[in-house]
């Protein structure tokens, strides 16, 4: 009888310990899902401000209609990436594809801007200068909510990975969820070299 129940014991300890194990990767990847919703309240922050941006600058800069149109149309692939990826933040596809786009939207709107430069009554502009204090706020709030994300994927991940967490994360089909990383080279990281 002291048999069945030492067997008994045993078993009730590894099913709480399952249990207990299950609940944590779930409670890291809600974390971590979370963490993506604040950086998705930011993007559509920064996506409703580039429009009235482009379109300040529209009287300023009449010459510079391809530019405008650019900023425009990647403001709208990285909008439809994000919705790709907002159900879902572990869908790696989807997720490299936000990415890539909001990477291509920094290099349009870098671009405008560097352009914008030229137009000293655009700069001097008081709607042009508040949306760009907004826009730049947007992006370190953006930076700030990204760190976050990564490192609640970072805890996720481990713990997905770790044995004996590994063991629980196979079997009901837990996956790695994506860092958010640079997509710079190495040769765009290096430091700019200032000579006079």
């Amino acid at each position: 009888m002291t048999a069945v129940l030492v067997i008994l014991a045993i078993v009730a300890i590894v099913v709480f310990w399952g249990v207990g194990v299950y609940n944590r990767i779930i409670a890291l990847r809600n974390y971590f899902e979370n963490a993506f919703s604040q950086i998705d309240v930011q993007l559509k922050r920064r996506y409703d401000l580039i429009p009235n941006l482009v379109e300040t600058a529209k009287a300023y800069m009449a010459h510079e209609r391809d530019t405008l149109e650019a900023v425009i149309a990647a403001r709208n692939h990285a909008v439809d990436a994000n919705k790709k990826v907002d159900g879902d933040p572990a869908d790696a596809a989807a997720f490299k594809n936000m990415v890539i786009a909001d990477n291509a939207l920094d290099a349009t709107l870098g671009k405008f801007f560097a352009l914008s430069e030229a137009y000293p009554d655009l700069k001097a502009n008081h709607t042009m200068m508040q949306l760009s204090e907004e826009l730049s706020s947007t992006e370190n709030r953006i930076a700030f909510a990204r760190q976050a994300y990564n490192d609640s994927v970072m805890s996720y991940n481990v713990a997905i990975q770790q044995f004996p967490g590994s063991m629980i994360a196979n079997s009901f089909g837990f996956k790695t969820a994506g860092l958010l990383e640079s997509t710079e080279t190495p040769e765009e990281r290096k430091a700019i070299k200032v000579t006079f």
